[in-house]
């Protein structure tokens, strides 16, 4: 594999991207939203506006659960099968590029415009912090921004194997909202239905670890506990053990959710 064809596709997807103001579009719900849920977060307690570096982040984790893997989903869940369909595909392998080469550079590409969109979305609420309430808490914002960006590269890898998986566009789709569904969704209720069902008996020793079976779930341990405030107003520290509490564990779960649909989707698409 060369690094220089994949670069050139890479380049090309995330100009096609900006282009057709993709990017900018995403950017600006991220930041309607973020904006929108930092400053009315707090309305059912009788206040508004912007409060703690804590308190945003509580507020800000839900919306990134639902929204950020969604549209990563969306973006990518046509990347192979849409050229396919287009019959580009073929085209795009006559020439002397690998199908690890073309894989990859769809992926890059998608994942350039994905963390340009999500870091320009709410790089505007950290900005409005600073001036606010000061750059002394502003690490744990930006380590929030960054673990956002992962969580959208888990899902982006997600809908690329899907990509390669299915065999049109209409069951890429289906299958990519279907899986949305599961891990915001479903995944979470099936865990605690589980608990519920055998009366907490089986199973609640292993939860804390099943949790790491959801990049969704792995997103919102790195943010809970890396600060005490919304550790407790989350009401999770009885749950999850203190040996995964480390963000650099959670981080390397990410990474792992990067890594291995990617990998499955390499193999899948060279055969």
């Amino acid at each position: 594999m060369q690094l220089q064809p994949t670069l050139t596709l890479a380049a090309k997807v995330l100009h096609d991207r900006l282009r057709d103001r993709w990017v900018l579009a995403v950017a600006g719900v991220f930041t309607v939203f973020a904006l929108v849920i930092a400053y009315f977060g707090g309305a059912q307690q009788g206040a508004v506006g912007l409060r703690s570096i804590e308190f945003t982040i509580a507020s800000l984790v839900s919306l990134v659960i639902y929204l950020i893997p969604l549209i990563a989903l969306l973006l990518g869940f046509d990347a192979i099968v849409g050229e396919r369909e287009r019959g580009s595909l073929d085209l795009l392998l006559s020439l002397p590029v690998t199908r690890g080469e073309v894989l990859l550079g769809k992926y890059l590409g998608l994942a350039a415009a994905l963390t340009l969109s999500t870091v320009g979305g709410f790089g505007l609420v950290a900005a409005l912090l600073a001036l606010q309430l000061g750059t002394g808490g502003l690490f744990h914002y930006l380590g929030f921004m960054l673990s956002s960006v992962l969580l959208g590269l888990a899902f982006l890898s997600l809908a690329v194997l899907l990509s390669v998986l299915a065999s049109d566009r209409t069951r890429a789709s289906g299958l990519a909202i279907a899986l949305w569904f599961f891990f915001v969704l479903v995944f979470d209720l099936l865990l605690l239905g589980g608990l519920v069902v055998t009366g907490g008996q089986v199973g609640a020793e292993a939860l804390p670890y099943l949790l790491l079976l959801n990049p969704a779930d792995v997103f919102r341990i790195l943010n809970v506990f890396t600060l005490e405030d919304v550790r407790n107003m989350y009401g999770l520290t009885s749950i999850v053990p203190a040996a995964l509490a480390s963000p650099w564990l959670m981080g390397l779960a990410m990474l792992g959710w990067i890594a291995a649909p990617l990998g499955v989707a390499a193999w899948r698409f060279r055969q």
